[in-house]
């Protein structure tokens, strides 16, 4: 996938590195982004204040401080090691382990798929009265196309950019709108369990933390590996890749929140039940008055396409991995696990019934696998044979660890509450 960079005069760009250093290095963190403020997040986060108003913001805020906690130690490992989290694991984790725990994180890819492939569905029959089944199989050859030709380059940033815009567009209608600030706050660093949300909260996590961007920002982010030998230069990646991915989560977080809040002030206020994602067109009418739905489903459309693109590098960077290859979209490797998970994900969405429940259950399911990938990760970069002298602290590694449990007890409490 990198391979455009294997031509960089490495010494030069040692000796050019100055005080724009970290512009030099933003961009893997945007991108990995895109990935949580995809349709299955705006499905969570709708459901999440509409049902229970703004009780549930603390799952932002706790997913947030994981996700900025797991995506900075993962980026890590891409930088110290050239290795993607799916190579690092197949080389130093014995085989029926590491083949055992990277077929998981496939199939999470592939509800990851299912949940952007939807997204893109429901805008296409929001737009043009495309059937949801016609409309996923038009977004999954398109995607298939961009990944396999490289086109996705082109149009990278401007999906980024449009993605952006939508949801400063969120933010921008907070100040329209009439939000119980003293509530949000609460919410926000109060954590509760309201009756029958336990779906919802993992939902909400799954749909942030997801285990698949582990995978990808692991991969993306030695697109700004330029010589690994030299030690300054690494010691510069480390300082702006936190700098580029804490900047990139707080704009996430702030997206998720924003989403939430509006249906909180609108769907919950109301006592509105919402069972689709296309009610969500209302929360922009104060914004865009009767263009609004059209507004947001082209929105939906593009942070659908944007998402599935790096569902799909994701998956091929899982199963290349497991051969301990890179990812490179000219490799076979690479190219069926793009195949798998977009295709399987699009044989699901044609057997469901209930897509707005589809995209629910698919961030649930993220959530359940979640813990396997943290578990994972942070064995690799605790690991001085993975990591030499750039492994974990102890202090780090038990911090990471202590995620996994929390993340593992939300699992069983989830499990508990379909019981009771």
């Amino acid at each position: 996938m990198f391979k455009l960079f294997k031509n960089i005069d490495r010494k030069n760009y040692s000796a050019q590195l100055g005080g724009l250093d970290i512009f030099k290095f933003i961009g893997p963190g945007l991108l990995v982004t895109v990935g949580f403020i995809d349709p299955g997040n705006w499905a969570s986060n709708l459901a999440a204040g509409a049902e229970y108003g703004y009780a549930l913001l603390w799952m932002v805020t706790l997913s947030t401080i994981m996700l900025i906690l797991l995506q900075h130690n993962v980026a890590h490992l891409g930088i110290a090691t050239g290795l993607c989290l799916s190579e690092a694991a197949a080389i130093y984790v014995k085989p029926k382990y590491s083949k055992a725990l990277l077929t998981s994180a496939m199939l999470a890819s592939i509800s990851t798929s299912l949940a952007e492939i939807l997204g893109g569905a429901i805008a296409l029959e929001m737009l043009f009265q495309i059937p949801v089944r016609a409309g996923a199989l038009l977004v999954t050859i398109f995607v298939i196309i961009m990944l396999f030709t490289n086109s996705y380059r082109l149009v990278e940033k401007w999906i980024i950019a449009f993605v952006s815009v939508i949801g400063l567009s969120f933010l921008y209608e907070l100040s329209l709108v009439d939000i119980d600030w003293n509530g949000a706050m609460a919410g926000w660093v109060t954590p509760s369990f309201p009756t029958g949300s336990m779906i919802i909260i993992m939902s909400v996590l799954g749909a942030v933390v997801m285990p698949h961007n582990l995978f990808l920002h692991s991969e993306i982010i030695q697109s700004r590996q330029w010589n690994r030998e030299n030690e300054t230069v690494i010691k510069k990646q480390l300082k702006y890749e936190f700098f580029d991915t804490l900047t990139s989560m707080i704009i996430g977080w702030a997206i998720n929140s924003a989403m939430i809040l509006l249906a909180a002030a609108t769907f919950f206020k109301s006592k509105t039940p919402v069972n689709e994602l296309q009610q969500a067109n209302s929360l922009l009418e104060p914004l865009l008055g009767s263009h609004a739905a059209v507004v947001f489903a082209v929105a939906l459309l593009f942070a659908g396409v944007a998402s599935t693109i790096t569902s799909g590098m994701a998956a091929g960077s899982i199963f290349a991995g497991m051969y301990k290859e890179p990812y490179d979209i000219k490799d076979n490797h690479s190219r069926l696990g793009v195949v798998i998970s977009l295709v399987l994900a699009l044989g699901i969405i044609l057997l469901i019934t209930n897509p707005f429940k589809g995209l629910i259950i698919s961030q649930m399911i993220l959530s359940i696998q979640l813990p396997f990938t943290i578990f994972l990760q942070v064995y690799l970069t605790s690991s001085e044979k993975v990591m030499g002298k750039y492994k974990n602290s102890r202090s780090s590694r038990y911090m990471l660890y202590s995620l996994g449990v929390i993340v593992s007890l939300l699992n069983v409490a989830l499990f508990v509450s379909m019981f009771i």
